[in-house]
C-alpha cells in the first residue's frame, strides 16, 4: 500500500509541463485546488477530468504513476464518501435501517466529494512529479518574497516545506521496509478487525520515528559540513524566467476555471430564483 504513494516524488522527463516555471505551476495548482470546490455538476467534473488527462499527456508522466497516488489513499477516500453518504439528509429517502438512512441527494453528494478529492490528489501529484524539490523551494521563496519587508524568514520557510516534501518518499520507503521485515518475523497486518490491524501497526511507529530522526540528523550534519546558512545573500545558479509555455499554461488553466466559476454562479442564481418562486 505504501509503495503506491507517489506524492513528493519527482519523475524526470522532458515535457511541456516540466519546462514550465515552478512559480506558475504552484499558483495554478493552488487555483485548481480552490476552483475544484466550486464544481457542483457531474458534467463539469467530466470536463475537469478531461483537462487533467490533457495535462498528464503533456507532462509525459505514466498514467500508472499518477493513479498509484489515488490507490494509496483509496481507503481514506472511500471512508469519506461513505460518511457523506449516510450523513446527508436531503432529498428522497431510498433506504433506511436502524439509524442509517440513504437519500438520493446523499448519493450525489458522496459521489461528488469522492471525485473532488480524487481530482485534488491527482492535481497536486502532477505538481510534485513535474517539479524538482529545488525548483519548488525557489518558487515558494519567490512567491513569498514580499513578506521579507516584514522580516519574515521566507527562505527558511521555503526550505522547510521543500525538505518536508523530500522526506515523504523516504518515509514511505522506510515504512514499507519495516512492514516487510515485520512480516518476515511473523507479524500479521492483513487479518482481523480494524482495531486489531491498528494495534499491529504500533510496532512500526517506533522504528519509523527513529529512522526519521536519524535521516534528519544526517541531513543537518550534511548541511553544516557544507557551511549552509539561511542568509538572504545566497544566490541561485539558474534564475527563474517566465516563457511562452507559462503564458499558454496560465491562460488555458485560468480560462477553464473562469468557466467553472461562471457555471457555478449560474447554478446558484437559478437555485435562488427557484427558491423564491416556490
Amino acid at each position: 500500500m505504501f509503495r503506491d504513494v507517489t506524492f513528493g516524488q519527482y519523475y524526470m522527463a522532458e515535457s511541456f509541463v516540466h519546462r514550465m516555471d515552478a512559480r506558475v505551476k504552484l499558483v495554478l495548482c493552488l487555483l485548481f485546488m480552490v476552483g475544484i470546490f466550486f464544481v457542483t455538476s457531474f458534467a463539469v467534473f467530466g470536463a475537469i477530468t478531461l483537462f487533467l488527462l490533457v495535462v498528464i499527456a503533456l507532462s509525459r508522466v505514466p498514467v500508472g504513476s499518477i493513479l498509484k497516488s489515488v490507490k494509496g489513499i483509496f481507503v481514506l477516500l472511500l471512508f469519506t464518501a461513505v460518511l457523506n453518504l449516510f450523513f446527508t439528509k436531503r432529498g428522497t429517502l431510498l433506504w433506511s435501517w436502524w439509524i442509517l438512512e440513504i437519500y438520493d441527494e446523499g448519493i450525489k453528494f458522496a459521489a461528488k466529494m469522492l471525485l473532488r478529492l480524487m481530482l485534488l490528489v491527482v492535481g497536486s501529484n502532477i505538481l510534485t512529479l513535474t517539479t524538482t524539490p529545488v525548483d519548488l523551494t525557489h518558487a515558494i521563496e519567490s512567491l513569498l518574497s514580499p513578506l521579507k519587508v516584514l522580516r519574515f524568514p521566507v527562505r527558511d520557510l521555503a526550505l522547510i516545506m521543500s525538505l518536508t516534501l523530500s522526506f515523504i518518499p523516504g518515509l514511505i520507503e522506510e515504512t514499507d521496509r519495516i512492514i516487510r521485515a515485520q512480516k518476515a518475523r511473523g507479524a500479521d497486518f492483513d487479518t482481523g478487525n480494524i482495531i486489531k490491524r491498528a494495534k499491529a501497526f504500533i510496532p512500526i511507529l517506533i522504528p519509523l520515528l527513529v529512522g526519521g530522526f536519524r535521516r534528519a540528523d544526517e541531513l543537518a550534519n550534511a548541511m553544516n559540513s557544507r557551511c549552509y546558512e539561511g542568509s538572504d545573500k545566497r544566490t541561485q545558479l539558474n534564475k527563474m524566467r517566465l516563457g511562452w509555455r507559462d503564458a499558454v499554461g496560465a491562460f488555458v488553466t485560468v480560462s477553464v476555471f473562469v468557466g467553472v466559476f461562471v457555471v457555478y454562479c449560474n447554478q446558484q442564481s437559478w437555485a435562488n430564483i427557484t427558491w423564491l418562486y416556490f
